[in-house]
């Protein structure tokens, strides 16, 4: 079948309601239902259009939830398969939050977003299908602009209600306690973006609420669900309220909060949710934490399970399972995946271990094993040790069997993962099943056909679209038969392949080796990138307690002419070290910065800092994921501080010793190398550097106590 084919079938289905006879997109779950999706997604929104499930969400995982729109298709609630949204965005929007699409009566397809780059607006797209290509409503202007029902009031998190009279409300906000309720705005049916009229629900009728509004009808009651607490903690959760109409009055329902984080962590933070009805019975879909937490709360996972209404107005607890709802639509046939619980290997494991944090309570010990990635649960993953390839995993089928079909759903379905598949039957000759080493399609899972006979099966990553990203399988699966999938495809990403690392000293500053007075520029940078530094402003070579030092006066640094290279593009591990001494300790002062701080979202930024404040130590863009010093080191004194980062943890060390770590994950662009300086004026640092140093690798203890040693600046009398 076509992608064309099966677009027309799709539409069929939806605009006909029939219920066509077809093969499921179905393989067996042996394991756990829950996460239902594998990767990191939020704020999910639960469809079902004719015969076939859609879930549109928040592409989390990326610098503040701007991941690429997506939607997941199913036809059974256990298979799902991802699709990129090709959507008319207004210049400048990175983000699609907390979506949701209408059927509506002239037969086409609305999806609303909502997005804080130009206010907290809500945006509104019509395609002809669930599928997209969706193009603006409304000129490309707000649907439903901030200060819409309350003055201020952020539009975001709009969920509409069709009535049974055709009627198309729209419920909105967020931080709701601080503006005291949500928004409510009759939408004209006709046209899917007028407001014909506003009205505002207060805190009162809907206690704690502060975002996440999903509206439903039952039995002539209107519910006004929503979501209270902070969305990367383990405080959120969801709440209820009863109304004999859709603009209230409002009655706090009966047993909230109904879904919270259970009582062994395993279920941290859930909420924004939505419902499913599927015959009598009702579905809670909402997002939780991933478990570890991978950095500060936004690495979201979809999950289901059952609702109960035990009376026309009460809701009962939910029940946070791993194991999920399962197959709807009844159970159909299925294949089961030879790899579930096979056997396997892998080049290398990541072990994390890091201090907790605010998001993790608990200090991190969790290896990524090898095994995680063949037990078909979509919380756990195989994850190498390092960015650097190759990196493989080989599984162990115990007997030579019939091997038709491969399917791998690499740890983020939104980049494209090169890589190759090998069979053998006695693990020492190989036969190649597929080569995707040229591959630059983005797509979970990965589907791979052709007619073998192995026992051993042997996945290796030879490249990923991002810089640093490392080598990360939730599930591999493996066939002895072909069943019904896809035919849609994601396009292909004109990106190259991230840069992988040098594991070279690119820069190299040192004041030994200047003559004092003011610096003759250019200066040399002799580290491998090569270039020279410009002094900026009038910095001065000085001898300061016997040692030779660069001062910087606060409104004076050095700029590389070289600009960073790509291989500290993303993701990619470093390690930055200097001498200092801070006379005074300001809230912010840069040490070095080498990537931009254009579109500083979330994650999306990294730079040495020697200060007080949340951001002392390293800056990254945001107050929730920047890293303070646990002990801010002491002033007027030489110190040598470094910062390390492999692709998972942070490091910065003080003399030599561990002073405060987390885990996180970069996204940063590469830009320009400043040593006493960020880009920001009132981040210019005030004090002396001897020298300072920057690596396109990750240091262990042993080379941070070794480069402690080798770097310390010798004295001048």
């Amino acid at each position: 079948m076509t992608f064309y084919q099966y677009f027309v079938l799709t539409l069929i289905i939806v605009l006909t309601g029939q219920n066509l006879q077809a093969q499921p997109f179905s393989s067996c779950s042996a394991a756990a239902s829950n996460p239902l999706l594998p990767g990191y997604f939020a704020d999910p929104t639960i469809k079902k259009f004719g015969d076939t499930y859609y879930i549109y969400a928040t592409t989390d995982g990326i610098k503040l939830a701007s991941g690429a729109p997506q939607v997941w298709i199913s036809k059974d609630f256990v298979n799902w398969y991802d699709y990129m949204l090709q959507i008319d965005l207004p210049q400048g929007l990175n983000n699609c939050w907390a979506p949701d699409v209408i059927h509506a009566a002239d037969g086409k397809f609305y999806y609303f977003m909502g997005n804080c780059e130009k206010g907290c607006n809500i945006y509104g797209y019509v395609s002809d299908s669930p599928m997209g290509p969706f193009r603006p409503i409304n000129g490309g202007e707000a649907v439903i602009p901030a200060g819409t029902a309350r003055k201020d009031l952020p539009a975001l998190d709009a969920q509409f209600l069709v009535d049974d009279d055709g009627s198309v409300y729209a419920y909105f906000g967020t931080w709701c306690t601080s503006f005291g309720g949500m928004g409510v705005a009759k939408i004209d049916p006709t046209d899917m973006h007028t407001i014909l009229k506003t009205s505002f629900i207060p805190i009162s009728q809907i206690p704690k609420a502060f975002e996440a509004a999903y509206p439903i009808k039952r039995n002539g009651k209107y519910f006004l669900m929503y979501s209270s607490g902070d969305c990367r903690l383990s405080s959120y959760a969801v709440h209820y309220s009863v109304s004999d109409s859709p603009e209230g009055s409002f009655r706090p329902g009966k047993n909230s909060p109904i879904l919270v984080s259970n009582a062994d962590g395993t279920v941290d933070g859930p909420g924004h949710h939505s419902i499913l009805k599927e015959g009598n019975d009702y579905y809670i879909v909402y997002h939780r934490h991933d478990n570890p937490h991978s950095t500060d709360g936004e690495f979201r996972q979809v999950c289901a399970d059952k609702l109960i209404f035990s009376d026309d107005e009460t809701i009962e607890k939910v029940e946070p399972t791993h194991s999920g709802v399962g197959f709807l639509s009844g159970k159909k046939e299925c294949a089961t995946s030879l790899a579930f619980g096979a056997n396997v290997t892998a080049s290398s494991s990541y072990h994390l271990v890091a201090a907790p944090t605010a998001y993790n309570p608990k200090e991190y010990d969790y290896v990524y094993f090898a095994e995680n990635a063949v037990d078909d649960n979509n919380g756990t993953l195989w994850k190498a040790a390092s960015a650097r390839l190759p990196q493989s995993l080989t599984i162990d089928l115990k007997k030579i069997v019939p091997i038709k079909r491969v399917m791998t759903q690499f740890e983020y379905p939104t980049f494209y993962y090169q890589y190759k598949i090998e069979v053998s039957t006695d693990g020492k000759r190989w036969q190649l099943f597929s080569d995707k080493t040229g591959n630059r399609r983005c797509g979970s899972p990965m589907i791979d056909d052709r007619d073998a006979a192995a026992r051993y099966v042997r996945l290796t990553v030879t490249g990923i679209q991002k810089t640093g990203m490392l080598p990360a399988i939730w599930n591999i699966k493996v066939y002895d038969s072909l069943f019904e999938t896809p035919s849609f495809q994601n396009p292909e990403s004109k990106e190259a392949p991230g840069t992988p690392s040098s594991d070279r000293l690119l820069v190299d500053f040192r004041a030994e080796n200047l003559t004092f007075g003011t610096p003759k520029t250019p200066i040399p940078n002799k580290g491998a990138l090569g270039g020279h530094f410009r002094a900026i402003g009038k910095p001065k070579i000085v001898s300061t307690e016997g040692t030779k030092a660069l001062y910087l006066d606060g409104n004076s640094y050095l700029k590389l002419s070289a600009k960073a290279p790509a291989s500290l593009d993303w993701n990619a591990p470093f390690t930055a070290s200097v001498w200092v001494m801070n006379p005074e300790i300001g809230m912010r002062e840069c040490l070095m910065a080498w990537n931009s701080r254009e579109n500083m979202l979330q994650s999306s930024y990294a730079a040495l800092m020697y200060g007080t404040g949340n951001y002392g130590a390293v800056a990254h863009g945001d107050g929730a994921v920047d890293l303070s010093y646990k002990k801010v080191p002491e002033k007027g004194v030489w110190h040598h501080i470094a910062v390390t980062f492999d692709g998972v943890v942070e490091n910065v060390y003080v003399d030599g010793k561990l002073n405060a770590q987390q885990p996180i994950t970069l996204f940063v662009e590469k830009g320009d190398i400043l040593i006493g300086a960020s880009g920001e004026p009132s981040e210019n640092f005030t004090g002396y550097i001897a020298n300072a140093q920057l690596f396109d690798k990750a240091m262990t203890l042993n080379e941070i106590s070794d480069l402690f040693a080798k770097t310390k600046p010798g004295k001048t009398y």
